[in-house]
């Protein structure tokens, strides 16, 4: 008969995620500060929000860019509005 390891539970998966460059330099410096690989800060907020069940607010608000077209005869000098979409948020 086997015997279960104990630590099973605790294994970690690794994946791989897109951070913000600013992101990744903020929880750098505070695991710096904290005397603790970034990696593991970044796990142990994570589990700290999923453990309180945190909710994610997100709003949404739309932002108009002036983006100039391709120069061609007929649209020389024009530009045209092109919405780009981006999020506040913030946890509970």
């Amino acid at each position: 008969m086997s015997v279960k390891k104990p630590y099973a539970k605790k294994l970690k998966k690794q994946v791989t995620i897109r951070l913000d460059e600013d992101t990744v330099e903020y929880f750098k410096a505070l695991a710096d500060d904290k005397g603790i690989p970034y990696q593991s800060l970044i796990n142990l907020y994570l589990r700290d929000c999923a453990q309180s069940h945190r909710d994610l607010k997100m709003e949404w608000q739309l932002v108009i860019s002036r983006i100039p077209k391709k120069e061609s005869v007929s649209s020389l000098n024009s530009d045209v509005q092109t919405p780009i979409h981006f999020s506040n948020t913030t946890f509970t």
